[in-house]
């Protein structure tokens, strides 16, 4: 699992000038090849429409709504057309399916963490890392209610027991990386595999602490537990890591880098705007900037506190890539064995001359 699977894995839902519409998803058909765009949620291609011949392009990604957000923005506020595209953002399950897609060649270009970029390239797949759009990876490392006066370091931390969603999941790497770095005896600590739903195993002291998204990191800091490391805000990453932590970003098949070469420095330049007013424009405008489906059911009063709380931190000032945060992940995943060291040549993997200044 990457750091940015789906919130909502079972949404299928409607570009938001739409009203509600029927999709049906066959998972039998879906599971059939990559071609078949396994795990697609809905495709969004409302908002302004460039004039003239468009360039038509498909980029996938993670339905994880703090990954949506600048993308988004970015197609709303006419910075794609402005580039000349007319793009459809593809909503997968998961950036591992967005990155089926991309090698598959169903879409032209996905947005994943960047763990799963590594782990394709490890795995034979050949693509190019040529944009970042996120710079921190999308979890707290919170306390318990009941230890929250008693766990104040990561070292501390030796001899408990912490929730995460998965061995060799993205949490899991991370957390890994962060005991590294504290120089806390990993061999001591009990993990908790419990899945994507930690709030209540942390809440009732089922674990002592626990790898949590928003909302969680809220709903247990209003219940008497609080965040130790909160890798959501930039300065407890530099703190603690060293620096930012490459997150989200995109890539496109080797193969076609040369010949989509200008094209690609539009699209990073209609990222690059989606992210500057990511990071300006009142929050409102930013949840009116999203599917309505990808809404359903949230607290939207309360999307718009974590919108506020996170988005200087989460997204950066310009896309072009930190090599360092770059490296930070390549070291989580060795510690978690994820990665064998030299396994991924990053001179392959980065294309660090596509974004220019």
């Amino acid at each position: 699992m990457g750091c940015c699977e789906a919130t909502n894995p079972d949404l299928f839902g409607v570009p938001s000038c739409q009203r509600a519409a029927s999709i049906t998803f066959d998972r039998r058909t879906a599971l059939k090849g990559i071609l078949g765009f396994a795990g697609v949620m809905f495709v969004s291609s409302c908002g302004p429409k460039p004039v003239g011949d468009a360039t038509k392009i498909r980029l996938a990604f993670c339905g994880q709504l703090l990954c949506v957000v600048p993308y988004e923005v970015a197609r709303a506020r006419g910075h794609f057309a402005d580039q000349g595209f007319d793009i459809e953002l593809v909503y997968t399950r998961g950036g591992n399916a967005a990155m089926q897609a991309l090698v598959g060649g169903a879409v032209e270009y996905a947005g994943t963490s960047f763990d799963v970029a590594l782990q394709a390239v490890a795995n034979g797949a050949a693509v190019r890392r040529f944009a970042s759009t996120g710079r921190l990876p999308l979890f707290a490392l919170a306390v318990g209610p009941q230890r929250a006066n008693t766990i104040r370091t990561v070292k501390s931390l030796e001899g408990t027991t912490i929730g995460i969603s998965g061995l060799g999941n993205a949490d899991h790497a991370l957390l890994l990386y962060l005991l590294d770095q504290a120089g806390a005896d990993a061999s001591t600590i009990r993990f908790a595999t419990i899945g994507t739903n930690l709030f209540d195993a942390l809440r009732i002291g089922q674990v002592d602490a626990a790898m949590v998204q928003e909302p969680a990191l809220s709903l247990i800091a209003g219940a008497g537990g609080r965040a130790l490391v909160n890798f959501m805000e930039i300065e407890d990453s530099r703190t603690h890591l060293g620096g930012s932590y490459e997150f989200m970003g995109v890539a496109v098949r080797s193969t076609e880098r040369d010949q989509r070469l200008p094209e690609m420095r539009r699209v990073a330049k209609a990222l690059a705007n989606g992210l500057a007013d990511t990071r300006t424009i009142p929050p409102d405008d930013i949840l009116a900037a999203l599917p309505e489906a990808l809404l359903a059911g949230s607290d939207v009063a309360q999307l718009k506190q974590i919108i506020e709380r996170y988005r200087l931190s989460l997204y950066p000032e310009n896309v072009r890539i930190d090599r360092g945060a770059v490296q930070r992940v390549v070291r989580a995943q060795e510690i978690a064995r994820l990665l064998k060291p030299g396994a991924v040549d990053l001179n392959t993997l980065l294309d660090m001359t596509a974004v220019e200044g």
